[in-house]
């Protein structure tokens, strides 16, 4: 949070009566933040039933033990600075005034997620009642490619669309760029990207977008936190299937990121020393059997192949296609057992083109959890498809923004 060193910093120095004065600044911050958190913490389901009604003031007086007043005057400013909005008024249940729902407010603030992966550009737009209002997606070719050109180019894209947002009368308060390797989260260089040929780089200059705000993150993780808008366990291993394969670990709804969130990195998991050599230098990673490329190859299919090919042959009972799925299924199992072990959490939901996929994976997953995981006997293996949908670190990105907006609207206001 940014309220206590602003606070220092007005403080210092200040005349008699200003310590008392930044106390009550301060005071009004936090309490912007239990009503603002309340409202959206009603609206994605995570305070109450995901059908419950809209809180009123009367509501989120109760949910946050402010007095009617001060919650009708700080939800005035969050009004006022468009960040919530008021419904028509509820038909009353009792005597008095009927009671007007707060929401989200709708195409005010949004919220920029961005991504480079081996095969697609994409940018994506979401505001705080959580509606897609811009989505991009360009595809291509990025293997060993120039970082300067591809991030370039994605950087061109996102100022189209934050000034199409923009002219719309929307702010945009912020982006997320996605990427597909080891992000050190203390500095938010990325020292290396496999796939992409990438490494020892700081992305966001080359971006070329000065006026927004830009952090990097890695693209399992983001897509991780996607999931946490539906009905998922509060601890959870997110596994990305692509080219490479990622993973996000959230335990009680937030990522482990441990020393510089490097970690997740499954698709270097070893499930066969004597294995092909992966493009990381090891040898029978798990990227070389359950990788996007490595099962196209073991169907019989090109490289380039859309995703929809794959799936026509596994519908059609294709012989090849199947033996690739069985042997990627085993392969994943393998290094998801020894992950499960490890931590204990025996939640994993697959995304990425694992989610489509999911129907010719999951059986042989599971049957090599059961086999391996010490603690199957007593608590089954959940294995299930992701439901973000297609990109989620795009969602999860922009999901990020916005999430920081709401735990400091006071900047807002």
């Amino acid at each position: 949070m940014t309220a206590e060193p602003t606070t220092t910093q007005r403080t210092t120095g200040a005349p008699p009566g200003g310590s008392s004065a930044s106390r009550q600044h301060t005071l009004r911050e936090r309490n912007l933040r239990l009503v603002a958190k309340a409202i959206y913490d009603a609206a994605a389901g995570t305070s109450g039933p995901p059908d419950a009604v809209p809180p009123s003031r009367a509501d989120v007086a109760a949910a946050t033990g402010l007095t009617r007043a001060t919650v009708s005057t700080l939800v005035d400013h969050l009004v006022a600075a468009r960040l919530i909005t008021e419904l028509p008024p509820a038909a009353a249940q009792r005597a008095g005034r009927p009671a007007v729902p707060l929401v989200p407010a709708a195409r005010t603030v949004v919220g920029l997620g961005l991504e480079v992966n081996v095969d697609y550009l994409g940018v994506r737009a979401l505001d705080l009642a959580g509606q897609t209002v811009a989505d991009v997606v360009e595809q291509g070719a990025f293997h060993d490619s120039e970082p300067a050109t591809v991030l370039g180019r994605l950087g061109t894209l996102a100022a189209e669309v934050v000034e199409l947002l923009q002219s719309d009368g929307m702010r945009v308060a912020g982006a997320r760029l996605a990427l597909p390797g080891l992000v050190d989260v203390r500095t938010g260089e990325l020292e290396v990207a496999p796939n992409l040929g990438w490494s020892s780089l700081d992305p966001v200059p080359l971006l070329s977008l000065a006026s927004l705000p830009v952090h990097v993150a890695n693209e399992a993780k983001l897509a991780a936190l996607a999931e946490l808008a539906g009905e998922v366990p509060d601890s959870f291993l997110y596994v990305s299937g692509d080219v490479g394969i990622g993973a996000g670990i959230v335990v009680d709804r937030g990522l482990f990121l441990a020393e510089r969130g490097w970690n997740g990195e499954v698709g270097h998991v070893v499930v066969d020393p004597a294995g092909p050599r992966c493009s990381c230098g090891a040898h029978g990673c798990l990227e070389q059997y359950a990788g996007k490329e490595a099962v196209l190859r073991a169907a019989g299919l090109p490289l380039d192949a859309p995703l929809r090919s794959l799936l026509a042959a596994l519908e059609a009972d294709d012989d090849a296609a199947r033996a690739a799925l069985h042997r990627a299924g085993r392969a994943l199992g393998s290094a998801l057992a020894d992950f499960v072990n490890l931590t204990g959490v025996s939640t994993v939901v697959l995304g990425g083109v694992y989610a489509e996929l999911e129907p010719w994976l999951r059986d042989d997953v599971v049957a090599v959890l059961r086999e391996r995981v010490l603690a199957s006997p007593f608590a089954e293996p959940d294995v299930r498809a992701a439901r973000a949908g297609q990109h989620a670190a795009l969602t999860g990105g922009a999901r990020e923004v916005l999430r920081e907006v709401v735990a400091d609207p006071a900047a807002w206001v």
